[in-house]
């Protein structure tokens, strides 16, 4: 076990975790902190320490509202449940898993990034204990990174202060965390060229721009992006910011905080800026800057301007269902001849307006994760993408008092198998599900391929890749089961037809 070890910048030590086989190492500066000067700019190397730094707890949160504080809020109770969690805006840490047990294991690497929308979220949350899937061989590492106005806040002066990295600075974190890992993570006994990047929500979104920018071809081999995929479907649509008017939010922000320059803006501090941001509630993501992303996202994914590695993705069965926003079968019709002109009328017929216009608006609603995924997927399997790719649905009860269902994020206790740390009364069906799921992605990390064994032996479910001819997902609802699912009706309709 490697109990210490050195990284560039000097010597870590890192401590056993339940299992004392793994080793974690909490709160590894990856990057100068992010203050003063270097408050909206591209992340700088971490200076040298000396002597040995002990790495035993998780460093502060990223700037951001205080977790745990809304009891209503679902999120609150089921991991963001401690106001009091330390907050800062040096907040460029990473932590690693590592079941190796010399430097020369050269293990698979598993790299991490939370979501939530760019705005919340943080490594410390309990569900993202890298511990169960390192106890099958793998090294994982958790990124923090800069959220929000910290992350995503871009000016004028900033643009031209940094022409190189004008933008998208918590998106550059998230690089320079994984950079970092592949200069360093053989000193943990990972394979500085087996690097699968993952992440969920605004996470998976974050590992979709890390595949469509070039620089990281050396970087990563694989990529899993847990319900993050997402296509516009029914307008109105949300609008996407160019640079040039994240710029213009930016000088706006500048006029609400009183202040003329970057300078002053720099000078005011980080729970001024926090508190003031809370107010206005603005949303800040990424932007296409023209140099770490050159469209959004989805986008250059639909040219096929990504890292062609095998991909993981999927979502779970009651997330984010998409379906217009009319208020009468007049402007339902309306909305569909904008949205698809002369093939309008079959689109009307198949959510059939006969039974009034809710029950028209539900025919038409559909899984919006799914219908991306479906989207992409063709066009990757055209344009000779050779992946490949495999395709989840994850929909099993979830038990407790607020019978939520399959809810965004709720996956997440099965992927990293954390059951035991949630308060909800989940019982061996649940435990089952949850040690197959993370067979399954231990597996990917390590190979690209899901498929092998479960723990006593027997082989788990074939899992095949999604093709067009074979649209194959895996469903995890009482146990996992492979199901071939043209699709059908509404989103077969909606899927010939996207545009």
């Amino acid at each position: 076990m490697i109990k210490m070890t050195r990284t560039e910048n000097g010597l870590v030590r890192g401590i056993p975790a339940a299992d004392p086989r793994i080793i974690a190492y909490k709160g590894v500066p990856f990057a100068a902190p992010p203050v003063g000067n270097l408050r909206w700019k591209a992340p700088q190397p971490a200076t040298n320490w000396a002597g040995v730094r002990d790495c035993i707890e998780f460093a502060p949160i990223s700037m951001q509202n205080k977790p745990g504080e809304n009891k209503e809020d679902i999120y609150s109770r089921e991991w963001n449940v401690d106001p009091e969690i330390p907050m800062s805006e040096d907040c460029l840490y990473l932590n690693i898993w590592t079941p190796a047990e010399s430097e020369n294991d050269r293990l698979p690497v598993f790299v991490w990034y939370f979501g939530g929308g760019l705005q919340v979220g943080n490594t410390a949350e309990m569900e993202f204990d890298g511990e169960r899937i390192a106890s099958r061989g793998i090294v994982v590492v958790t990124i923090n990174y800069r959220v929000n106005l910290f992350g995503f806040l871009t000016h004028p002066e900033i643009i031209k202060e940094s022409p190189e990295a004008p933008a998208n600075f918590g998106n550059l974190d998230q690089q320079f965390g994984l950079m970092w890992t592949k200069r360093n993570i053989a000193a943990f006994g990972g394979d500085p060229d087996n690097i699968t990047i993952g992440g969920q929500s605004a996470g998976a979104g974050s590992v979709m721009t890390q595949l469509t920018c070039p620089a990281n071809k050396p970087y990563i081999q694989k990529a899993i992006i847990d319900s993050g995929m997402m296509l516009n479907l029914y307008p109105p649509f949300r609008p996407r910011l160019t640079l040039e008017e994240a710029a213009k939010q930016g000088e706006e922000f500048f006029e609400e905080l009183g202040v003329k320059t970057l300078a002053e803006a720099r000078a005011i501090p980080a729970e001024v800026l926090r508190d003031k941001n809370l107010q206005g509630r603005r949303f800040w993501g990424t932007v296409a800057d023209g140099i770490f992303q050159t469209d959004i996202a989805i986008n250059n994914i639909l040219k096929g301007e990504l890292l062609d590695v095998p991909i993981l993705m999927g979502h779970t069965r009651d997330e984010f269902f998409a379906r217009p926003r009319v208020e009468s079968i007049e402007d339902l019709k309306a909305l569909a001849k904008e949205t698809f002109g002369d093939k309008a009328d079959s689109f009307m017929a198949l959510i059939d307006t006969n039974d009034g216009l809710e029950k028209a608006l539900e025919n038409a609603s559909v899984s919006g994760i799914e219908y991306a995924i479906r989207v992409v997927c063709r066009k990757l399997n055209a344009l000779g993408i050779k992946g490949p790719h495999y395709v989840y649905d994850f929909g099993p009860e979830i038990p407790g008092w607020d019978d939520p269902g399959s809810f965004h994020s709720s996956d997440l206790w099965f992927w990293f198998e954390t059951l035991a740390k949630c308060w909800r009364p989940f019982v061996g069906k649940h435990y089952d599900l949850a040690r197959q799921m993370c067979n399954y992605w231990a597996n990917f990390i390590r190979s690209g391929d899901p498929n092998g064994n479960d723990a006593d032996g027997t082989p788990m479910e074939k899992w095949e890749p999604f093709t067009d001819v074979n649209p194959v997902y895996m469903t995890f609802y009482e146990a996992p089961k492979s199901e071939v699912r043209p699709a059908k009706g509404i989103m077969k309709y909606l899927v010939d037809n996207h545009s």
